[in-house]
């Protein structure tokens, strides 16, 4: 797909990380950009800046796992543009689950996934429709992660299962789309090849209510910051990828037509081959031994 100036990009979780990166980049190539997030103040700012730049900015506080929100916004963005070209369904959150599968909140599940699961299918069934109704061509990216959407890291396992569902329901996306011989497109984004700077970490703080945890954590949420110095204490160098190169690969798989949008990574390509090599020989899933030994 040619991106090209006055063409518009839609894309939720945008007021920062990842999805304010991308923001950037569609805007510098004069794209019109929607600017959706749940974070009131955030957005306003991350708007404010994109304006100041000479940004043809629209932006919406918008919960994703509400599917009235995300219509609502649907409508909202034709009302003011009349098309929408590109749609980056980004949002989401880490869990907060803390200890064994059986140990977990069931809230955590029911936020984790009304936000990265729900969230992304009232982003596709909001605005595909209209994409293919106005007969342009379009692309839509939907943000997976290496956790889930390659191989699970087990003490994130709830998010590992949204982002593997993820994944699915953008292959499942593409065959459709393929069915129906549409000028839109479907990729799926996993973020990297290293760590990133998002507020992932501090999810928690946007929680609302009506997923509350039933019993409170049983240790503090711990920032990105405690994080890494954690691991620096424990001699183990942190590599950071910057959101500006997550948002190049989104640009540059669009241009070209590429369903996986996934960065060169050696630990990548092992966690895939070792996956797929455990699935045909019908083996036990050796990838995961390092976590099962903690």
């Amino acid at each position: 797909m040619e991106l090209r100036a006055g063409q518009v990009a839609v894309v939720t979780g945008a007021a920062s990380g990842i999805g304010l990166a991308m923001a950037r980049r569609f805007a510098a190539d004069g794209l019109r950009v929607v600017l959706a997030d749940v974070e009131e103040g955030a957005l306003d700012k991350a708007a404010a800046e994109l304006r100041e730049d000479g940004a043809d900015v629209h932006a919406r506080v918008v919960d994703v796992s509400e599917r009235s929100e995300v219509l609502a916004l649907a409508e909202d963005v034709y009302g003011t543009y009349g098309a929408v070209h590109v749609l980056c369904n980004n949002a989401g959150v880490g869990s907060g689950a803390e200890g064994r599968m059986w140990e977990h909140d069931p809230n955590d599940w029911k936020w984790a996934f009304a936000v990265n699961v729900w969230g992304v299918f009232h982003g596709v069934q909001a605005f595909v429709p209209r994409m293919l109704a106005g007969g342009e061509p379009g692309h839509v990216v939907n943000t997976s992660s290496g956790d889930g959407g390659i191989a699970p890291l087990p003490t994130a396992s709830v998010y590992a299962v949204t982002k593997a569902a993820v994944v699915t329901m953008t292959e499942s996306l593409y065959a459709h789309l393929r069915a129906e011989h549409a000028r839109v497109g479907a990729s799926v984004l996993f973020p990297g090849p290293h760590m990133l700077r998002t507020g992932l970490w501090e999810s928690h703080r946007n929680r609302p209510e009506r997923y509350a945890k039933e019993r409170p954590r049983r240790t503090p949420y711990r920032s990105l910051a405690q994080w890494e110095a954690a691991m620096n204490e424990a001699g183990n160098e942190v590599r950071f990828t910057p959101v500006e190169e997550v948002a190049d690969l989104v640009v540059e798989g669009i241009r070209a037509g590429r369903f996986w949008l996934l960065p060169e990574s050696e630990h990548s390509d092992r966690q895939i081959r070792a996956r797929s090599r455990s699935m045909l020989e019908r083996a036990d899933p050796s990838y995961l031994e390092s976590f099962i030994l903690d």
